[in-house]
């Protein structure tokens, strides 16, 4: 029953049901939860622990607040609980895994260079870029370190429902990222590959924080296009 309730919590920040910093009581969260009371008073010692709920006295329990320290803290953390799984990675997924992996990353890039890239399009993106991520983690078969991720990545998580998320203007450069790391897992170089998950991470990090260069980046180009085709319009 708390394993379940603990899911079900972790399903609606995936889900951003809950966002940081909201206030709920505890009959709201076994609403939110379809749990019993008995089972949510269990659960709440142990997300006070993990840092995703406080309780507030005379105002409730409250879903963690994000500031900088935070970010700071999950990303680092993040950085180097996956520079050891990608380090393993590396040695012992197959050709033909990553072969798929590599098809469904193409495939998002394809929609999003040939259509209209949708909300659902970003979901499934998204979905993609953390499965990689996941697949990493867990090929190493720690639980010790698969469950410690999986209590920093709904930290992130909450982190980009507050600050950020996969946006239109960053799906094309973020899948490319991915597609670096994955032509340096094919290629079996280490160096490599740990340099291509570093800079997705700082990417993502930086992007949090405001001062993503790629989206940087990719309104400068706009910018210049506008004024480009200003110029054209005063010429003609």
């Amino acid at each position: 029953m708390r394993a379940r309730a603990y899911e079900n919590f972790r399903q609606q920040i995936l889900k951003a049901n809950v966002v940081p910093g909201q206030f709920v009581s505890q009959r709201e969260l076994t609403q939110l939860l379809d749990m019993p009371l008995g089972a949510v008073r269990e659960l709440i010692p142990r997300l006070e622990a993990e840092g995703l709920l406080r309780t507030v006295p005379q105002r409730g329990l409250q879903i963690a607040h994000v500031d900088l320290n935070l970010i700071h803290n999950a990303f680092q953390l993040r950085a180097m609980l996956e520079r050891e799984a990608a380090l393993y990675f590396v040695k012992v997924v197959s050709d033909a895994d990553l072969e798929l992996i590599e098809q469904s990353h193409l495939a998002i890039v394809n929609a999003a260079t040939l259509g209209q890239i949708t909300d659902e399009l970003l979901a499934e993106a998204t979905s993609v870029d953390w499965g990689l991520h996941d697949l990493m983690i867990d090929t190493m078969g720690n639980d010790l370190i698969s469950q410690t991720y999986r209590i920093n990545s709904l930290r992130v998580r909450l982190i980009h429902l507050e600050r950020s998320t996969l946006s239109a203007e960053i799906l094309l450069p973020a899948m490319q990222e991915h597609l670096n790391l994955i032509s340096a897992l094919k290629a079996r170089d280490s160096e490599a590959v740990a340099e291509h998950l570093a800079f997705h991470i700082q990417s993502a990090h930086q992007r949090v924080l405001g001062q993503d260069h790629r989206l940087q980046a990719r309104q400068k180009m706009t910018a210049n296009q506008v004024q480009l085709s200003n110029q054209l319009t005063e010429f003609s």
